[in-house]
């Protein structure tokens, strides 16, 4: 018999190098969440490189307001939701990290993507539904057709609304409380469109509820 030789010991990794593992597969089990704050990331530095008076006149081209909405909606609200008007892109990692690659994680990159997709889609229709309704009887200015509204803030007022579903119990209904109170009090005390959109947006994630079971929670049992 040959002798056994010991393994030679491992050396225990850094961590540094535990964390950027970590914050790879962190990363690679969010694919949707950081390839859209990617592109945001990109976006943003060459919004950045704009004057002032281009930037926006560029920006209201990718507005989903209700000129632009009238003459190309499907262009408007795909390239509105990759545009951010504020020039800053940070909070957005964080505010993705927080919401979207959970909920990414807890969903699946379809079924969260449907969830951010409605309600980006159908809260910027009510959105901007009302604001043609509030045109339309003088309480608000006809210039308002051309305001700028480009974001992502309606698709992460749903992911927020929808991740209620993953909170255990009590805490989803404190949870749930603060979702209402974040996106009913604004439309109590301002009442602006886009308090509207939110407010809409996140009742759209938490009718997305369907979204949130899985496949052994909707399957029937088997009858004895």
């Amino acid at each position: 018999m040959t002798p056994s030789h010991p393994a030679p010991p491992t050396r225990p990794r850094s961590a540094p190098a535990t964390w950027i593992r970590g914050a790879g597969s962190w990363v690679r089990s969010a694919p949707g969440t950081y390839t859209w704050l990617t592109v945001l990331f990109v976006t943003t530095v060459i919004v950045h490189q704009m004057s002032p008076a281009f930037e926006e006149d560029f920006l209201r081209q990718r507005s989903t307001n209700i000129h632009e909405l009238s003459r190309n909606p499907v262009r408007v609200l795909i390239s509105s939701a990759f545009w951010i008007d504020s020039g800053t892109w940070l909070p957005y990692a964080v505010l993705y990290t927080v919401f979207h690659a959970p909920a990414e994680r807890r969903l699946g990159t379809l079924r969260w993507l449907t969830v951010a997709a409605t309600a980006h889609v159908l809260a910027t229709l009510v959105s901007e539904g009302v604001l043609a309704w509030a045109i339309q009887h003088g309480h608000a200015p006809a210039t308002a057709v051309n305001t700028l509204d480009v974001g992502v803030s309606y698709a992460l007022a749903g992911i927020v609304a929808v991740l209620t579903y993953y909170v255990a119990r009590p805490w989803r209904y404190v949870y749930l409380f603060a979702v209402l109170v974040i996106y009913a009090v604004p439309l109590v005390t301002g009442a602006t469109f886009t308090d509207v959109g939110h407010f809409t947006a996140a009742l759209i994630g938490l009718a997305c509820y369907p979204l949130t079971r899985t496949r052994t929670e909707t399957k029937p049992a088997p009858a004895k």
